[in-house]
């Protein structure tokens, strides 16, 4: 009780459930924040059929399959490629020009979702010349988004938006020269993720895995508390070398962290810092 209203017996389901969660696959949604957390789970229970969450809980404790059903709505993808063009301007004139002072690089895709950031970062790269001497670690913690993005397959139907997101991005090419159509699909030039590794870590469990010049993570710090965020901007000043490159979402922030005198800005409106 944080105000001292009772608390409600859905939300005491809740935490019983990513506790329940947590204990049996070691999956840890119990820093996310409430109010998303509770609108997933009550959405996932009206389409697994489930009265109770509760009864949701003791499905995916007996049912693999329940708990992989239930990942993809608590973990729901909202991204497309070039989104918020304003950040990819902002890196080809901040970023790009001092990671091409390196003579290889490394950079962290954290909360890659279904891979749509991904490739929008590695055609930037391409076309900055640096994807060749490039490794892109992409990451996140539901396997089937993880598939997905490793196919670089997707709707047909998106590539209209996509397209004003990459014009408006500074794009230097026909962005339909990335990508051939077949059966109302787009399938994304392989060699886009030839340098690309795709690997389950999680920021609310995971230690840091390498040494890297730039990270994206973008729209996935909005879902996590103070403790949360806190953990995961730990691992990012961790992660990145001297005067690496942060990039976060347009609606996340570092101003009230206690990693906030730790970066400067360099496109604020952009969410694109630098560690000091």
């Amino acid at each position: 009780m944080s105000d001292g209203a009772p608390i409600s017996s859905i939300d005491i389901e809740l935490r019983v459930l990513m506790e329940a969660i947590f204990l049996k696959y070691s999956y840890d949604f119990r820093d996310y924040t409430g109010a998303s957390q509770k609108r997933r789970v009550l959405h996932a229970m009206r389409e697994m059929g489930c009265g109770t969450v509760s009864q949701l809980q003791s499905r995916v404790l007996h049912e693999p399959r329940a708990f992989s059903q239930l990942l993809q709505y608590i973990t729901i993808p909202v991204t497309e490629m070039f989104r918020d063009p304003g950040y990819y301007i902002a890196l080809r004139e901040h970023v790009m020009p001092v990671l091409g002072t390196y003579p290889s690089l490394k950079i962290w895709v954290a909360g890659c979702s279904t891979g749509e950031e991904v490739y929008s970062l590695a055609i930037l790269l391409k076309e900055e010349g640096l994807l060749e001497r490039s490794i892109v670690y992409a990451t996140d913690i539901n396997p089937e988004s993880l598939e997905k993005a490793r196919k670089g397959v997707f709707p047909l139907e998106s590539m209209r938006t996509y397209t004003a997101n990459y014009q408006a991005a500074g794009g230097k090419r026909a962005f339909s020269d990335y990508y051939t159509a077949a059966y109302n699909a787009a399938l994304f030039d392989r060699s886009l993720c030839e340098n690309v590794t795709f690997a389950d870590h999680s920021l609310a469990t995971d230690a840091v895995f390498a040494e890297t010049q730039f990270i994206s993570c973008r729209n996935v710090l909005i879902y996590f508390n103070k403790k949360l965020q806190e953990r995961a901007l730990g691992l990012f000043h961790e992660s990145l070398c001297h005067r690496g490159f942060l990039g976060l979402g347009s609606k996340e922030s570092i101003d009230y962290s206690s990693y906030g005198t730790r970066f400067e800005a360099l496109a604020k409106r952009e969410r694109v810092f630098r560690k000091r």
